[in-house]
Parts: structure tokens; C-alpha cells; sequence
């Protein structure tokens, strides 16, 4: 389902003042159900850790004051969620756009509750024309909100600057391509992600989801060095088992050595002695009779 909204909103004033309804005060804080404030939580974690991860110069601020009218401060809104860049100076607590340094949201997101659904569906996309945000995106997973003509609900609206005017480019179930971030916005379940791709399949980690995919991705590391250290550990005792059978091979090796050389020292005294032995038999037996009748009495 989609619906384009044929005329753009509004931008500014019809006279010299904002209408009534614009004013705001900064001490009254919309109370945010346990749905909104989980809903809330995804959009700013993924936009806290697409920040972090690319490094890049903004502020992700959640349910702060943007004002855009130094004649009228009261006038503006408080998002749920918006994409500041370059990031807030140090110590501005509200988004002041007329202050030097301080620029319109890239990205707005409202949250639709019960409470909020008038605001965000009717005049909420005019003032955030008019405060000259470059992107709104309206969340409405539950069915909310209605036009004062009775159109919608739109589970996602999305709002665009397009050549100075601030247009309805798509109103539908989703997925729509936010042309700020370069990326799919895809619903899943009932909220509302960013993804690199239509089908919702690679989508941008939250803070949360990148921790815990860090340490997932730390601990398989664990893993994998303890199984590297038993793996270590298994072939230095197999090299000291072979170590060991090597050694004991060249004691063996040296103790048939020992005992080879001493037979065959052996032998060779033996057989030495059975020389001389043989030699002197023979001289006996050669020598002459009176020699041997000599020997024999003598």
C-alpha cells in the first residue's frame, strides 16, 4: 500500500505569527509508553552506532527541544529522535537553528502513540517543513493516527525537502529508501529498522546489537585460542612422548653398542689366548724327542 500525498505542506507562516498550536512549553514532556520508549530505543541505536562505526560528525538526540524562530522560541517541536550534523556545539542542550554552527535535523522520526497520532499526522509535517528538517520519518505500527480528511493510517510516512518544498513522498507499509541515509527503512515486526538492502536482510546493528555481536565475535576468539592452546598443547606432548621414544631408542642403541663392543672384546682376548694356547701346543709338538723326554722329566 501507498499513498502520495499530492500537495506539500505548508512551510512557515499564513500570518505574522505561528499558529497558536505551535507553541510549546519546555517544561511539559509528553508521557512515552513502555512501546514507544523500545520503539524509540532501536531508531536511536541504530543511528548511535552507524555514528561511532563511520566516525562521522553528528549528534543523535532523542525527545530534545528544535526550535528554529529566535522571535517565537516557544514555537517548535520535540522529536523522538533526530539526526543532527554537524553534531550539537558542546554545552547546547536544545536544538537552536538560528544559533551560529547549529544545523536543521538530517533525519526526524516521530513515534505515533495514541496521544501523539493527531500531531504527527496533521500538523506536525508543517512545522517540521518550516524548522527545514531535510527528512521526517512518521512511525504508526499500531494504526493511530488519521488526517482531518479521515485518510490513513500509514504504518510509515515519509517526508522529504524536494527543490525547497517539503513533500509526503511515501505513505505505505514500507519498505521506502530514505534518500539522507542512503538505506532502506523496513519494518520488522513493529519496528521500524534501517537496512542497506529492500529486503530488510543486512540491516543496520543497534549499539546493543553491535556489542553483542562483539562479543560473540570476542568469545568464538576465546574459543578458537583455547582450542589453538590445546591443539599447542597436544603436539608439545606428543613431541616430548617422541622425544622420549627417541631417547630411549639411543639408550638402547647405546647400551647394544656396550654390550656388542664387550663381546667382541671378548671374543678377541678369547681368541687371542686360543692363539697362544694353539702356538704353544705346536711348539711342543715340534720340538725334538730328547726335547720332549726332557721336558717330560723335568
Amino acid at each position: 500500500m501507498k499513498s502520495i500525498a499530492p500537495q506539500p505542506v505548508a512551510v512557515g507562516y499564513e500570518g505574522d505569527f505561528p499558529p497558536e498550536h505551535w507553541y510549546l512549553s519546555d517544561g511539559f514532556m509528553m508521557p512515552i509508553t513502555r512501546d514507544t520508549q523500545r520503539r524509540e530505543d532501536v531508531i536511536q541505536g541504530t543511528f548511535d552506532a552507524y555514528v561511532a562505526r563511520t566516525r562521522r560528525d553528528a549528534s543523535i538526540l532523542a525527545n530534545v527541544a528544535l526550535r528554529w524562530d529566535e522571535l517565537h522560541a516557544d514555537v517548535g517541536v520535540d522529536p523522538d529522535v533526530m539526526w543532527i550534523e554537524p553534531a550539537l556545539p558542546a554545552g547546547m542542550r536544545s536544538v537552536l537553528t538560528w544559533k551560529p554552527g547549529v544545523s536543521p535535523p538530517r533525519v526526524a522520526v516521530e513515534i505515533v502513540s495514541e496521544k501523539t497520532a493527531h500531531k504527527d499526522y496533521t500538523y506536525g509535517p508543517a512545522k517540521y517543513g518550516t524548522s527545514r528538517t531535510r527528512e521526517l520519518w512518521v512511525f504508526d505500527p499500531e494504526g493511530y493516527g488519521r488526517t482531518d480528511d479521515r485518510r490513513g493510517p500509514w504504518v510509515l510516512q515519509v517526508w522529504r525537502r524536494v527543490r525547497g518544498e517539503f513533500r509526503r513522498v511515501y505513505a505505505g507499509d514500507g519498505p521506502c529508501f530514505s534518500r539522507e541515509l542512503g538505506a532502506w527503512l523496513v519494518v520488522v515486526g513493529d519496528l521500524l529498522r534501517v537496512a542497506n538492502d529492500k529486503a530488510g536482510e543486512d540491516l543496520w546493528p543497534t549499539v546493543a546489537e553491535t556489542a553483542d555481536a562483539e562479543a560473540q565475535r570476542a568469545d568464538a576468539e576465546a574459543q578458537r585460542a583455547d582450542a589453538e592452546a590445546q591443539r599447542a598443547d597436544a603436539e608439545a606432548q606428543r613431541a616430548n612422548a617422541e622425544a622420549q621414544r627417541a631417547n630411549a631408542e639411543a639408550t638402547a642403541r647405546a647400551e647394544a653398542e656396550r654390550k656388542a663392543s664387550a663381546e667382541a672384546t671378548a671374543r678377541a682376548h678369547a681368541e687371542e689366548r686360543l692363539r697362544e694356547l694353539e702356538a704353544a701346543m705346536k711348539k711342543l709338538q715340534d720340538a725334538p724327542a730328547p726335547d720332549r723326554a726332557r721336558s717330560k722329566k723335568s
